[in-house]
């Protein structure tokens, strides 16, 4: 596929998901968060799983962990998309392509977005395991999902990316980790191309230009969320001290197994976090 793929091709691939999407889910109210932690679909009710392969022109995820399906919910009263599995640009998707299944969200209806990830944490005051809001980004991954001709129907040309992530789901999410007894935290977040990580010389970089956390995901997802006008609240995951932080080398399964181990503190907050995000949804205007 073509990094500049024609926008009526495009549309219409949005269009034949959507499609397939809603004939699958006929039941259910697709308005409320969707959220890209995988294992949180487990425990979904009345769950409705989606393969990926059974949505038309669906990217396919190849990353390790990632299941590759839509599942579709309830978190308590709580109407849920959950994505289990996302694409990235390490597999060879061009930016759009990894934004695709935010499109397809955003066309069927859904209005607001979390978007989860693993991250590497180049502010010394993280430590393995700490969960972190997202207050910004910087694009650093070579590509942005809105290059090539725009579609009126979905966004504007120049859409404005001061107010990324929502201030009041962050100040609903901050409150929510305080009730926990989770450290509340807010940080910047670098998205890098990967699948390499980065070199310490890289993250002396990042430090000084003003990241706190550095990942391979998340923010052509954000964008084209944004374009859409939805909004987003994004969290992290610091599943390892960035490199040259500690003095070892990274590990993926590492990465794995500090993700595995602070689960039940991540879906805790998603669960405190989805009410308070759908009553928003449900107030006029």
């Amino acid at each position: 596929m073509s990094i500049y793929e024609s926008r009526p091709v495009y549309s219409r691939r949005v269009r034949s998901s959507i499609c397939a999407f809603a004939d699958q889910t006929a039941s259910a109210d697709r308005t409320c968060p969707g959220s890209g932690l995988g294992s949180f679909a487990d425990d979904l009710t009345e769950a409705i799983r989606i393969p990926y392969a059974h949505i038309p022109t669906f990217p396919r995820s190849t990353a390790i962990g990632h299941a590759g399906q839509l599942v579709v919910g309830k978190s308590g009263n709580v109407s849920v998309a959950v994505m289990q599995g996302r694409v990235h640009l390490y597999e060879g998707y061009p930016a759009a392509e990894v934004a695709f299944p935010t499109r397809v969200l955003g066309r069927a209806g859904i209005r607001a977005l979390i978007l989860t990830n693993a991250a590497g944490g180049i502010n010394v005051e993280y430590g393995q395991g700490a969960l972190v809001i997202l207050r910004d980004h910087i694009n650093l991954q070579g590509q942005n999902p809105l290059t090539g001709a725009n579609d009126d129907r979905l966004g504007p040309r120049f859409p404005d990316m001061s107010y990324t992530y929502a201030k009041h789901y962050r100040e609903i999410a901050l409150e929510e980790a305080k009730k926990l007894s989770i450290p509340p935290r807010e940080g910047v977040y670098a998205a890098l191309a990967g699948p390499s990580y980065e070199t310490p010389a890289e993250i002396r970089y990042l430090r000084t230009i003003g990241a706190d956390l550095v990942g391979m995901s998340t923010v052509p997802e954000a964008i084209v969320a944004r374009h859409m006008g939805m909004n987003v609240l994004a969290i992290s995951c610091v599943t390892n001290m960035a490199a040259g932080i500690l003095d070892q080398a990274l590990d993926h399964e590492e990465v794995l197994e500090v993700g595995r181990r602070v689960m039940g503190q991540f879906i805790a907050m998603l669960r405190a976090v989805l009410p308070r995000i759908a009553a928003e949804l449900q107030k006029p205007g």
